[in-house]
């Protein structure tokens, strides 16, 4: 059972999504780029088989939540305590893939009176980031995303447009075609059946009515994030494949370096999607034992 929230954040609302045990611990899940508070099967079932209250919310200017413009990955502290708020939450725990790593951490650094510990899988490094060649080892369709960012908003625009109409309009079985620059053989292996319907679900609720929410990340990604890694006391836990081709290990591995005390596992078999959908009973339990 889906319950559906709509929780207001100055003069904005967001979109939240619930499952599992209304009086379990709170885990928020943060999704990555571009994408959308819609579940996972498997991380609904998890958690309910661990007790766990589940939550999930559109980032702004995807799917059900309204846009908000100039945002940094630093506002999702303030969007993730809005919601604890609305929902009577006093404690929570953050996990986050992809894009949804940066906003992850930058609760972990800036709700260190909430959030009990953070997960974050396979997650972007900050842009332009010392001693990291941001860029190499992505796949040619995340080259050219993050040129057109680099370039400017209409560059950009015109380029996601593109993109999200060739991903909008394929079947589920033929998903894969419009990403096969950036799938590893792990990533291709799972991404067929019912992934495959629900990541297309997914994108659908995600970019289906407008690109905001994409078009703002990209530059979010680009800019500076609001905190600095630094800044973190709580407990991170890192995890990362060596065969990601949206996000190269080389970011996992600069992170680790660099959030104070990190539980880090950097995996040489895992693709992107992998070390997201293969490991997250491992998370999970992880996080509740910070509780």
């Amino acid at each position: 059972m889906i319950r559906e929230h709509r929780v207001p954040v100055n003069g904005r609302t967001l979109a939240v999504l619930e499952a599992g045990d209304e009086s379990g611990q709170a885990v928020v899940a943060v999704h990555g780029t571009p994408g959308s508070g819609f579940l996972w099967r498997g991380l609904v079932e998890d958690a309910e088989a661990r007790g766990i209250r589940l939550l999930a919310y559109d980032r702004p200017g995807y799917g059900g939540s309204d846009p908000h413009p100039g945002r940094t990955v630093a506002d999702a502290a303030g969007d993730v305590a809005a919601i604890a708020d609305a929902l009577g939450i006093d404690h929570l725990a953050v996990e986050g893939g992809s894009g949804g790593g940066p906003h992850t951490l930058a609760c972990a650094a800036l709700l260190p009176d909430r959030v009990v510990a953070a997960a974050s899988l396979a997650g972007v490094a900050p842009y332009p980031a010392e001693g990291l060649d941001w860029l190499d080892g992505m796949g040619q369709n995340n080259l050219d995303e993050f040129a057109a960012a680099l370039a400017g908003r209409e560059t950009l625009e015109r380029y996601l447009r593109e993109q999200a109409d060739a991903m909008l309009t394929a079947e589920p079985d033929a998903i894969a075609d419009t990403l096969r620059p950036l799938l590893s053989p792990p990533d291709a292996a799972v991404l067929t059946g019912e992934f495959a319907e629900y990541l297309a679900a997914s994108t659908r609720r995600a970019i289906g009515e407008r690109l905001d929410g994409w078009i703002d990340d990209d530059f979010v990604f680009v800019n500076p994030w609001g905190f600095e890694l630094d800044e973190i006391r709580v407990p991170v836990q890192l995890l990362h494949g060596a065969q990601d081709r949206f996000v190269p290990i080389a970011h996992g591995e600069w992170l680790a370096e660099r959030i104070p005390g990190v539980d880090a596992h950097l995996s040489a078999e895992d693709g992107h999607l992998t070390i997201q959908l293969g490991r997250i009973g491992d998370v999970h339990a992880w996080l509740l034992e910070r509780f």
